[in-house]
């Protein structure tokens, strides 16, 4: 695996770049020796931040997580890394158990030992929609539909654009401001 480890406000120090080496080393078992792992410390204020990146074909894989310790930010992010390649496998591998001719599932970033390797927990990493939620979706502009949200108390909120007659979602961003995510079809 070749690590690519940036610094944003915060000097990537031999130790910290052996404790990710060594943290998420541990993935080197399911990936080929070509796969990059994207790796950005940043630090603001009290929060130490590391941002996990791993293209994979057709895919990323990303965690982002905040402590007030790096060391602690960089185990968090190997075990939430963890988790999304078990659930990313799950998936991969019922994909390929429906084509028959299949060949190796996830494309040529994943080692065939990642496929063979028995997962500890395979129900408790299952997607399973619990509850589906109709509504009608009326016409709205985007400020309109942050006010409604607030009212509602969701930290997100879908609606169709007044302005461009699509479904747009806003939602509640980390800092208490808003974001809205328009469709972009390819």
């Amino acid at each position: 695996m070749n690590f690519i480890i940036s610094g944003k406000n915060i000097e990537v120090t031999a130790g910290l770049k052996d404790a990710i080496e060594q943290k998420l080393g541990k993935l080197e078992r399911y990936f080929t020796p070509e796969t990059e792992i994207i790796v950005t410390l940043s630090v603001e204020k009290e929060r130490q931040k590391i941002e996990v990146t791993i293209p994979v074909k057709g895919n990323i894989i990303r965690s982002e997580q905040t402590s007030n310790d790096m060391y602690v930010s960089i185990d968090l992010v190997e075990e939430v890394i963890e988790r999304q390649l078990r659930k990313y496998k799950n998936k991969l591998v019922a994909r390929s158990q429906g084509h028959p001719t299949a060949s190796a599932p996830g494309g040529s970033s994943f080692k065939k030992e990642f496929f063979e390797s028995e997962d500890e927990s395979p129900e408790d990493d299952e997607i399973r929609i619990v509850r589906t939620k109709k509504f009608g979706i009326k016409p709205m502009y985007p400020e309109d539909a942050c006010i409604q949200m607030e009212l509602l108390g969701h930290s997100f909120f879908v609606f169709s654009n007044a302005e461009t007659d699509e479904v747009n979602v806003v939602y509640k961003r980390k800092d208490g401001s808003f974001g809205l995510i328009e469709p972009e079809f390819s």
